[in-house]
């Protein structure tokens, strides 16, 4: 063994409503995974809370495939590995699990490949969003904080939404799964021209909600494009959602779901508190700063 290496990365939102495919927000929860580079080949993978007993312990666990294409692209041989990934983020929740593991890999791909250089954000933003194929979740998880992002001929573009200090989030996890191709597989190729427009409606406020009006978060945080597709798949989350925004609250699915994401200040989170929440677990979260390599 020469060194050990340990990245912390956070758990994130997409979307929040109208923001489909180019909004995302980390938050302060983590997966933190610690790596031994040995001094002889191997590979060992250790996993405990989230996903332990189910995810692979092999090549193909989903960080060190990022590890191996981290060390590709930066012209690094690849050494033996023992990888601990101690997770908290549930799994195919719409918490960017997926996100974090890879932006958790090609960060530890850094380390090893670039020792002596400060963590290069834009690099692993684009390799991410080329492993995930949009730079929402794995934009967020990289940066931190709330951002904006969309790619363009392979190049990821992404903004950096500065959000007021008592900017708050509630997720409202239920105890089962959404897979991300089922969610993507329900949405329809076309929409009508009243949906679209309000979409473009919502989606241009956003921003701006979250910078500036947060009294705007709640029509900001809108959506016809992808929720009401996605609701027979997860009904009950659906439902919440639903009751939630019935109670003034601005809330969304998170990302593919089937988690409901309740944003904003305190004051607009307050009618939560006569919102039936059974089923889910109740989690209040903080806007957070993107991967550490510790």
């Amino acid at each position: 063994m020469t060194r050990r290496l340990t990245v912390r990365v956070p758990a994130t939102t997409a979307n929040l409503g109208s923001g489909f495919d180019c909004v995302g927000m980390a938050f302060d929860w983590y997966d933190e995974l610690s790596l031994e580079l040995l001094d002889h080949p191997g590979l060992e993978i250790a996993v405990t809370g989230e996903g332990s007993g189910d995810v692979p312990t092999d090549g193909s666990h989903l960080v060190v495939r990022s590890i191996l294409r981290g060390l590709e692209a930066w012209g690094a041989a690849t050494p033996g590995m023992r990888l601990t990934a101690h997770n908290t983020i549930p799994h195919s929740r719409g918490l960017g699990s997926s996100a974090a593991a890879i932006v958790a890999g090609l960060t530890l791909a850094w380390g090893i490949a670039r020792p002596d250089e400060p963590v290069d954000r834009s690099a692993i933003t684009r390799l991410a969003h080329e492993a995930e194929g949009h730079p929402d979740n794995a934009g967020a998880a990289v940066w931190g904080g709330a951002i904006l992002a969309w790619a363009r001929d392979g190049k990821v573009s992404l903004v950096q939404l500065p959000l007021a200090d008592d900017f708050r989030a509630v997720a409202f996890v239920p105890d089962f799964e959404s897979k991300t191709d089922d969610a993507r597989a329900v949405l329809p190729d076309t929409v009508s021209r009243s949906d679209a427009v309000a979409q473009a409606i919502a989606a241009a406020a956003l921003p701006l909600a979250l910078t500036k009006r947060p009294d705007l978060l709640f029509d900001a945080t809108s959506d016809r494009l992808h929720q009401q597709y996605r609701a027979p798949l997860m009904p009950s989350s659906h439902d919440l959602m639903l009751r939630l925004r019935a109670a003034g609250v601005p809330a969304a699915i998170s990302g593919a779901g089937p988690t409901v994401i309740a944003v904003g200040l305190d004051e607009q989170l307050a009618g939560i508190d006569g919102v039936d929440v059974t089923g889910f677990t109740v989690r209040k979260l903080r806007p957070a700063g993107g991967v550490e390599l510790l």
